[in-house]
């Protein structure tokens, strides 16, 4: 899993490539709270190249929304791959996080 990060002008913009799951959801979590406590307030995923998602890796994209809503920002989640849409589809979080292609 690796994490691309480009912070210019407009929001934080996160590329997440590979998987996300129980081994590497807390280096994600921990890469994005830790832009979130420098002040970011916007920040999109980019998950086009994100091959999987676990239940462990949601659970972190929930908490960095709420740590974002705390903060009056937001996040979107951008381009998922087929699966990963029918999992945010599945666990009701597509109604949560919001998505764009």
């Amino acid at each position: 899993m690796r994490l691309v990060v480009s912070d210019g002008d407009g929001p934080c913009v996160v590329q997440i490539i590979g998987e996300v799951d129980v081994a590497t959801a807390p280096t994600v979590e921990h890469r994005l709270s830790a832009l979130v406590e420098s002040g970011t307030k916007e920040m999109v995923l980019d998950l086009s190249e994100m091959d999987f998602i676990d239940s462990t890796g949601l659970g972190v994209f929930v908490v960095i929304l709420k740590r974002l809503k705390d903060q009056d920002g937001s996040i979107v989640l951008i381009s998922p791959q087929p699966a990963t849409r029918k999992v945010l589809s599945i666990t009701g979080l597509d109604k949560v996080l919001p998505i764009a292609e």
